[in-house]
């Protein structure tokens, strides 16, 4: 046991080479990648599930929300138990739990099971997304730190562009069970990637115990919105139920600030949770990922209404993953280096708001819509690495796990917003038309506006 609970250094030989911190990086990016991958994968399987369990959709749909709920509830509890024994540790251990659940998922055979599964798989992938900013900022010199979480933020972009042409390939191919078991190779890899390439924690917190009640008032509150969020964009549930999930996860996100105030081992540090600069920015991911998100949802359904195909339809929508991941890893050289991570954010949060205003204009011409979309993206590749970075660099050392899965749980929030703006504006209009697309593409530049607000007044 104390061998499993040990964090190992890197060899030497690794440690020593010129290149250790983005071999580091590198190894982070395989789990960001794999991540987004297999989040815009599974929604592809719900007519297979539905066939081969005999099942509703509305039963099917838990596969993909039993996991979100799960991650965001996880997210800042596994971030600061990561900050006490180890973020490596923590990080390979999650690999570990990912792989063997991916492959329980494949072997299920009711869908309880594979809920079932769904759960343990979605605790490992807990523990690589609250670890994978804090990994990313400790392997790198500080002044490389944007650079590098851009790179991670690439890798994201690109599993969300290769996820529903790889599902696509591999349920026409293979079926439904590969999705997840094209899982396990790469995270064996992926493992001993993370072993030989990731540097042990060099501050740690201490080692107190973690707070109980307040990581349960978290995790509802957290849960309790995104389930809300999903119920009012498709789920069918009556309004009152839904309204009581909205007032309960806003209770308790008030109790949990009232009770991390005051506990003697605060899940959330004082360091953290009143950092002004840390507000600003946990809210700024969360617009960003909401408008990052929503048009992965708008592009497709309004365009099939129009004609155009599925494969077209896919083609026109990756100008927003890729103008993204152009930037993301280049935006640190191509802007003017005296910008700090301010001026960074705010130009663009207000590349990305433009880029949406002017897509409203005309939602379903393909040429004006790659054009928006590559610019959007590319506006969002500047935004969400430096608002990163300005959290990261807000936050003490021994802190960054907690701050990481801050991050990623703003971001599954921002996610899940995005998909319910976009649904209820096409539920409000009448369907996936243009006057829906307007509608929807409206809020997303408000939201990208707000993101802007976020980066003004901003010190670091």
């Amino acid at each position: 046991m104390s061998r499993l609970l040990r964090e190992r250094a890197r060899p030497e030989r690794v440690r020593a080479h010129p290149n250790a911190p983005w071999f580091a990086v590198a190894a982070v990016c395989v789990g960001s990648f794999m991540g987004q991958l297999d989040a815009s994968i599974v929604t592809l399987i719900f007519p297979a599930l539905q066939r081969g369990f005999h099942a509703p959709l509305a039963a099917v749909q838990w596969v993909a929300l039993v996991y979100l709920l799960t991650v965001i509830a996880l997210l800042a509890a596994v971030g600061r138990l990561a900050d006490v024994v180890g973020r490596k540790l923590v990080y390979v251990r999650g690999f570990v739990v990912f792989t063997a659940a991916s492959a329980a998922c494949g072997f299920a055979p009711s869908l309880p099971v594979l809920l079932a599964c769904r759960v343990v798989q979605a605790a490992g992938a807990a523990m690589l997304q609250a670890n994978s900013v804090a990994l990313v900022v400790g392997s790198v010199p500080r002044r490389r730190a944007r650079a590098a979480l851009g790179v991670q933020a690439a890798a994201q972009s690109l599993g969300l562009a290769f996820g529903p042409l790889v599902g696509g390939l591999i349920v026409g191919l293979a079926g439904w069970r590969w999705v997840f078991w094209i899982n396990v190779p790469v995270g064996l890899v992926a493992v001993v990637a993370g072993y030989y390439l990731l540097p042990r924690t060099r501050e740690r917190a201490h080692r107190d115990a973690i707070d109980l009640p307040g990581l349960l008032l978290l995790a509802y509150a957290a849960s309790g919105l995104l389930l809300a969020v999903s119920a009012a964009s498709g789920l069918g549930w009556p309004a009152w139920s839904i309204a009581v999930l909205l007032i309960t996860a806003a209770a308790s996100a008030a109790g949990t600030l009232r009770r991390e105030r005051r506990a003697a081992a605060p899940l959330i540090p004082p360091a953290v949770m009143g950092d002004i600069a840390v507000t600003r920015g946990l809210a700024g991911a969360l617009c960003g990922y909401l408008v990052l998100f929503g048009p992965l949802v708008l592009v497709p359904q309004v365009l099939l209404t129009t004609g155009l195909s599925e494969p077209h339809a896919g083609a026109v929508l990756s100008a927003l993953p890729a103008g993204f991941a152009l930037t993301a890893i280049t935006g640190d050289r191509l802007l003017p280096r005296r910008w700090g991570n301010r001026p960074r954010c705010l130009a663009g949060a207000l590349t990305a708001a433009a880029a949406t205003g002017l897509a409203a204009a005309a939602p379903t011409e393909v040429g004006p819509l790659v054009i928006c979309l590559a610019v959007l993206g590319a506006g969002l590749g500047v935004f969400v690495p430096a608002n990163n970075a300005a959290v990261m660099g807000a936050v003490p050392v021994r802190s960054s796990g907690t701050a990481g899965g801050l991050i990623s749980m703003a971001r599954g929030v921002g996610t899940a917003l995005g998909i319910a703006v976009v649904t209820l504006a096409l539920f409000s209009t009448g369907g996936p038309g243009v006057a829906g697309a307007r509608v929807a593409l409206a809020g997303l530049a408000g939201a990208a506006v707000i993101a802007a607000l976020t980066a003004v007044r901003r010190d670091r």
